[in-house]
């Protein structure tokens, strides 16, 4: 069949991934979105846009009926479903089947068999593929998981048997653990995925996560387009990924790319898909599949860099009939951080706003979802961008991505550059050391502290009341000249951190700032960001007398929201006794649970109830200072 017109189910950076391939195969690209994405790059770069619905996902990228009347609207052929949402949906796939418009991804058997992890586990075990100890919990009560947990031994891995990405899993590392755990794991996942079945495994201590690019077609081929090490993540979330893995014998690899191959053809299967293993680290020769997911994944850059090849167009190419060649030669090496809009120093919660400024490199490959002036919300997941960088060898590949990472400015909201660049210039990890426990072990994150030079430039942005790169003041405002005199008025901004810091009497140049709507100047440089809000003489001394009383008075009373969001859990009632350290709510934002702790021992008064959206640092609840029993 022909294509002429494709239209995208996704948003964000993949949407625009695949409007640009889509674009240079002289093809039609259709966009969709919803009401927060209204102004959203990948809407004004498509060649046609249409709205299906609200800022939720649920209104909006989860509507396969809104998905299907806009490729009916538009005259799309085929719908690609990107990675995320909808990307490895049953419903969806019968839906275009029903419609006769292409799915560009596996048929219905395979999403069923892959797309369920305990379907797969067992699927994939009696096609000789080697899997992890453990069981499914879907058919099981509370107390039968907890005799079937002992039995497997601990620690165990609680994770959906639906979805991906890391969501809704928890470690258990003792009995006493596995009942919070499992109530946590079902109402992410189910928030998520709509599924709060489960799947349990025993934990690998030391594991690595090593996947399989693989593609098959209609034509009965099925080949693997090498591996990607995916060991370096966060709460279960890929941060760096790399091509080829490091350090992995050739017989280790050989047997991932045949276990690999094994599992897809096992369910025939056509596109794109990543088949996913843990290796020991202290044990290589010890390979377990994990999952398979249906879909072209985040980290797909790393795999075109080493063979060369445009895994979309190539994903096109099989969805018209296209047979698959064998696979190329890898060359050199790739490395891809994931740039994400959070907080590392205040335990990676995401950040949201306006994008005051976004200026990566040009010479590394970047695949960004922002540009100036975009809104980032709490509706959607909150990798912004992800950096690329390809090199004759590894040392090379992480030298030129720690480079990249240093010249990426995002200005607006708080990112995890820093850390992305602490993390790849670690000892274990330029050495090939990994484990997926690596980034624990690097936490808690410090802050980086404003340099003079930022402090100095955040000043000069200050006194000339704009936004831009302070190199280009003086060319601009009257008075203002190279190497000009340093400004007399003292200046004292407040960092996030609540420390005062003082700019220094200098004059700094090529530093970007910009000003948000709340007045806070925000600073880069070398890779290193920071937001300064001014502090005047009488807030100054406000703060002062402020510190005094809180010295004499009694402990803060508040518990406060760490990020905006909703409540989506509420651990306490009302007038009820607590301890320091216990949790009051819970709260979701992108994609994430975070609990509200106690800030002591006490009776507690809810301010909040289940369902409610609050603001950063809004009071949730007020404990009393008492004693308790």
């Amino acid at each position: 069949m022909t294509i002429d017109t494709v239209l995208i189910a996704n948003r964000g950076e993949i949407a625009r991934r695949i409007i640009r391939t889509v674009r240079e195969l002289g093809m039609r690209s259709v966009a969709v979105y919803s009401d927060a994405d209204a102004e959203a790059p990948h809407v004004h770069e498509a060649d046609e846009a249409i709205h299906i619905g609200g800022s939720a996902a649920v209104d909006s990228y989860l509507r396969v009926d809104a998905i299907l009347a806009a490729a009916e609207a538009t005259g799309a052929q085929a719908i690609h479903p990107g990675y995320g949402f909808l990307s490895e949906s049953v419903q969806l796939a019968r839906a275009c089947a029903a419609a006769g418009v292409i799915f560009i991804g596996p048929g219905e058997r395979a999403l069923q068999i892959m797309g369920d992890k305990a379907t797969a586990r067992e699927h994939v075990a009696q096609h000789g593929v080697p899997v992890v100890p453990g069981f499914s919990a879907a058919d099981l009560d509370d107390e039968q998981i907890r005799v079937r947990a002992d039995e497997v031994g601990y620690p165990l891995l609680v994770k959906p048997s639906a979805g991906g990405g890391g969501k809704g899993m928890e470690i258990v590392r003792s009995g006493d653990e596995l009942a919070g755990a499992l109530a946590t794991a079902r109402r992410v996942a189910s928030a998520a995925f709509g599924d709060d079945s489960m799947v349990l495994e025993r934990l690998v201590q030391r594991p690595r996560h090593i996947e399989v690019q693989v593609f098959g077609d209609t034509h009965g081929n099925v080949v693997a387009l090498g591996e990607r090490e995916c060991t370096l993540q966060r709460r279960h979330q890929k941060v760096i990924e790399e091509a080829p893995a490091a350090s992995l014998p050739d017989s280790v690899r050989r047997r991932l790319l045949d276990a690999a191959v094994a599992a897809a053809g096992s369910v025939d299967y056509v596109g794109a898909g990543t088949v996913e293993f843990l290796v020991d680290a202290d044990a290589l020769d010890d390979v377990f599949f994990i999952e398979m997911n249906t879909r072209l994944q985040v980290e797909h850059p790393v795999t075109e860099e080493v063979t060369g090849l445009d895994l979309v167009a190539l994903q096109l190419h099989i969805a018209a009939g296209g047979a698959i060649d064998p696979a190329p030669a890898v060359r050199g090496h790739a490395v891809e951080a994931r740039v994400y809009a959070e907080s590392p120093e205040r335990g990676f919660l995401p950040s949201t706003g306006q994008v005051l400024l976004f200026d990566p490199p040009r010479d590394v490959r970047v695949d960004a979802a922002i540009e100036t002036g975009s809104e980032i919300s709490g509706f959607y997941d909150p990798m912004i961008a992800k950096v690329v960088a390809h090199g004759p060898n590894r040392a090379t590949a992480l030298r030129r991505l720690d480079s990249a990472l240093a010249r990426t400015v995002v200005l607006g909201v708080d990112t995890n550059i820093g850390f992305l660049r602490a993390l790849i210039r670690d000892e274990r990890v330029m050495s090939g050391d990994l484990d997926t426990g690596l980034i624990e072990t690097m936490l808690p994150f410090p802050a980086a502290q404003p340099t003079p030079a930022m402090l100095a430039a955040a000043a000069q942005a200050l006194q000339a009341g704009r936004t831009g790169t302070v190199a280009d003041i003086w060319h601009q405002l009257p008075g203002w000249r190279l190497g000009g005199a340093a400004t007399a008025a003292r200046t004292v901004f407040l960092t996030d951190q609540d420390e005062q810091v003082e700019a220094p009497a200098a004059y700094a140049r090529g530093i970007p700032t910009a000003t948000d709507r709340d007045g806070a100047v925000w600073v880069f440089a070398d890779g290193t960001t920071s937001r300064l809000r001014p502090l005047s003489r009488r807030a100054r001394m406000q703060r002062r007398l402020a510190e005094q009383e809180k010295a004499s008075g009694p402990r803060e009373p508040e518990g406060r929201a760490p990020m905006p969001g909703s409540i989506v859990a509420v651990h306490v009632a009302d007038g009820d006794t607590v301890r320091e350290g216990e949790p009051l709510v819970s709260i979701e934002a992108m994609k994430m649970e975070h609990p509200v702790l106690a800030p002591h021992d006490g009776t507690v008064h809810l301010l909040v109830a289940l369902g409610d959206q609050v603001r950063r640092d809004q009071p949730v609840a007020r404990v009393s200072e008492q004693e308790t029993a």
